[in-house]
């Protein structure tokens, strides 16, 4: 008979087994969060330089396409030309009656 405290094989095997599969999870976990914080961080980055890339492309659309200037005052004046009244007939504003058959 066994002394008390001391284990069987088969109960040492499970053991092992428990520790190794404990050992496997806390891996890949640990594994999984690196993951996860490296795909946040990369997120931001890109996120922040697509941000950026917005502005400065704004900033130098505005500098590149700036408003054309107004005409400056001239120092003499300029006649614009009248509209002269012309010497062709113009059509009568009131209709004519013509007899209907």
């Amino acid at each position: 008979m066994a002394a008390r405290g001391s284990r069987t094989p088969r109960r040492t095997r499970t053991e092992a087994e428990r520790a190794r599969l404990y050992a496997a999870r806390t891996a890949w976990n640990a594994k999984t969060i690196r993951r996860r914080r490296r795909d946040t961080i990369v997120a931001t980055v890109v996120g922040a330089l697509v941000v950026v890339g917005a502005f400065v492309s704004q900033a130098v659309h505005a500098q590149v396409t700036l408003p054309e200037p107004t005409p400056a005052e001239t120092s003499t004046p300029v006649q614009t030309p009248s509209p002269s009244p012309s010497t062709s007939s113009a059509p009568d504003a009131t209709p004519t009656q013509t007899p209907s058959e």
